[in-house]
């Protein structure tokens, strides 16, 4: 029996996407680091420079909410290039300060380099944003030209506060950052097998395994010239090919199985996540034993079991021994910067409309609110880039409201503080403390993270260029509603159906991966090496997850979602095949199959391939009879099925389409027939 397909995703403007809190922990290491950096750079910068330029301090220090969860080696490194990020948007937004024209033009242009940088070499959220708030902040920096090298030591000096307070941890908990990546990968394996039997099977599958891959990015990147080799580092490595495989035997199971798993499974899964950091705490293989009564030997089950017995005698050891595992993980630190960059350039990425959609959206936003007399311009500009970090129409739209809101209930608060006349002190204090609660909230819901971003950054803008406070309170509010009016257009009109035009195209990378994967393991004539094993798992793992990401957007692309829902089940048999792919890599030695059955199921693959891609019904001959595989040739079925029935809805929406083309034509034809009487 097939296990039920998973209810398609429905990203919707609703309020609870509004008002709810997503799931998550509170960010309170964050907020704290936040805060500190902010009132020590202000601090510091209103001391030895000038308060009005001390905002920019202030600003430069956010490089603390960047590469939070990366190891120290790299974050060192990535975190002063985020710093000369900020530098670069001080000093453009500083040259661009000549006219107000100018400014507008150069904080969209910041926008869309920035979007298209940060996706290119995987900068994690906040991504973009404060790069152009930064850059917008300092166009109304006092002292015009002539000041530029001031207010670039100005955001050089934040960044650096922001750097040290971020790696200040390091000496005392050096190697956290890949060890929590570890446990969190072993937590989603515990949400995963407690899923199994479940309806929500498919969207934990693909969660698990982006924990896993993230896992093995932060992993690799903690692997600097002197602790690879060390037996710590090789325990690590040693438990991260364990999640990974246990991950894809657990895929094995949840694709056979429709019943839930005993609890004591997945309770032994997270028992062995905190071990990763406490070995002491690693469970005893004996838990185990009840699951196991009454299994074959040879089940998949019991195949399960076995190799989480196993992780956990490798987790109740401090460093690691066994030659077989853990010595090597045949990759690269990371890839290569000119690849990062030729991958965001080329057509088939989402990156290059993203950063075009965000730059022309944030340009035309400046130059709409100085052509509407708005002294304040830059406000709409900053709450569009905001908007538009959402990502597709619903989440803009989601965001756009949660913006308003946010900044109409801020705007009372940042109001109030102001009218108290606070001191200097007061005022670096207050800034510090809204951006350390901003910071603890925009993960669980980005109204309230706004609702302690607006008076914080009416704090900053009333030092750096002091006003009537009613007057900008009123601005603020009337800024922040035409940026996510402007924001909601743009996420509309431009480049909305990039995702839905790019979605066929990742199913068929993930069925032409998947295909190499089976006919190459699965012949008994082809020796695989266990590097070109690690490499046909690390394409197809990436192509699993950019296909789950890329529908994940799309679907929320409305009005053109419509054509984006029927490949739903196309998506998920997609998705099992390849898993299911993944899980003979697993495999030590997995069973082979015959060359003509190879040659079928090749065959089948490539007429899969070929009716999606010319959108017509799949002609699917007799599938190979694999016996030791039968769940491929079921998803094999279901997609050929799940293929046939969107090409049907498909068809049934062209025809209605044209069914209602003609009778606008008609109705237009019997409108000028009157027109003329």
């Amino acid at each position: 029996m097939r296990a039920t397909v998973a209810e398609r995703p429905h990203p919707r403007v609703s309020l609870a996407a509004m008002f709810g809190l997503a799931s998550g922990g509170w960010e309170w290491s964050t907020g704290i680091k936040a805060t500190l950096a902010m009132g020590l750079s202000f601090a510091l910068a209103s001391v030895l420079f000038d308060p009005r330029n001390g905002a920019l301090a202030a600003l430069g220090s956010m490089t603390v909410l960047y590469e939070k969860h990366t190891p120290y080696a790299h974050r060192a490194i990535a975190l002063g290039t985020v710093g000369a990020g900020f530098v670069a948007s001080v000093t453009l937004g500083s040259l661009a300060s000549v006219t107000l024209w100018t400014a507008a033009v150069m904080i969209g242009v910041v926008a869309g380099a920035a979007t298209w940088l940060c996706q290119a070499l995987r900068v994690d959220r906040p991504g973009p944003f404060f790069l152009v708030l930064v850059c917008a902040i300092s166009t109304i920096a006092p002292g015009g030209l002539a000041q530029v090298p001031v207010h670039a030591a100005l955001g050089a000096m934040g960044a650096a506060i922001g750097w040290v307070v971020s790696m200040a941890e390091a000496p005392f908990r050096g190697r956290h950052p890949e060890n929590r990546a570890v446990a969190v990968a072993f937590r989603q394996l515990a949400q995963l097998l407690r899923a199994i039997g479940t309806p929500r099977l498919d969207h934990v599958q693909h969660e698990a395994s982006v924990a896993v891959a993230e896992a093995w990015r932060l992993v690799l990147l903690a692997q600097t010239r002197g602790h690879r080799d060390s037996p710590a580092a090789a325990r690590l490595r040693a438990l991260l090919r364990w999640v990974s495989d246990i991950h894809l035997a657990a895929t094995d199971v949840s694709l056979s199985r429709t019943e839930p798993l005993p609890e004591e499974v997945p309770a032994f899964a997270e028992a062995v996540a905190e071990a990763v950091g406490k070995p002491a705490s690693s469970p005893d293989p004996a838990e185990l034993e009840g699951a196991r009564k009454g299994l074959r030997p040879r089940s998949l089950e019991a195949r399960l079991y076995n190799r989480l017995s196993r992780t956990a005698q490798v987790a109740r050891k401090r460093e690691h021994t066994d030659d077989e595992r853990g010595l090597r993980l045949y990759d690269t630190r990371h890839p290569s910067l000119l690849t990062s960059l030729r991958s965001a350039w080329s057509r088939e990425s989402l990156i290059l409309p993203t950063a075009l959609r965000m730059g022309i959206t944030v340009a035309a936003a400046g130059v709409i609110g100085l052509l509407l007399g708005l002294d304040r311009f830059y406000w709409i500009s900053i709450t569009t880039a905001v908007v538009l970090q959402g990502g597709n129409v619903v989440l803009t739209v989601n965001r756009s409201a949660q913006r308003a809101l946010g900044t109409i209930l801020g705007v009372f608060i940042g109001a109030a503080v102001l009218m108290l006349e606070p001191t200097l002190p007061a005022v670096i204090v207050g800034t510090a403390v809204f951006q350390g609660l901003a910071q603890l909230l925009i993960g669980r819901n980005f109204l309230y993270a706004s609702v302690m971003l607006t008076p914080m950054a009416l704090l900053i803008v009333h030092t750096a260029a002091p006003s009537p406070i009613g007057e900008l309170a009123q601005q603020r509010v009337i800024d922040t509603l035409l940026g996510s009016l402007i924001g909601m257009v743009g996420a509309l009109v431009l480049w909305r159906g990039a995702s839905g035009a790019r979605l066929p195209n990742r199913i068929l990378a993930v069925l032409d991966d998947t295909r190499t994967v089976l006919t190459e393991l699965l012949d008994p004539d082809v020796r695989t090496s266990p590097e070109r094993r690690y490499q046909l798992r690390r394409d197809l793992r990436a192509d699993l997850l950019s296909l789950r990401g890329v529908y994940d957007s799309a679907i929320g692309d409305v009005p053109r979602a419509n054509t984006t829902q029927p490949l739903w089940p196309v998506v998920i048999a997609t998705q099992r095949t390849g898993y299911l792919a993944l899980s003979t890599l697993a495999l030590d030695n997995p069973p082979t199959a015959s060359q003509i059955a190879l040659q079928r199921l090749d065959v089948a693959f490539r007429e899969l391939s070929s009716a999606l891609r010319e959108r017509r019904t799949p002609r699917l001959g007799a599938l190979p009879r694999l016996v030791d595989y039968p769940r491929i040739n079921m998803e094999l079925r279901a997609l050929s099925s799940s293929i046939r029935t969107a090409v049907a809805e498909d068809a049934r929406t062209a025809t209605l389409e044209q069914q209602r083309r003609a009778q606008r034509e008609h109705h237009r034809a019997r409108e000028e027939i009157d027109a003329d009487l």
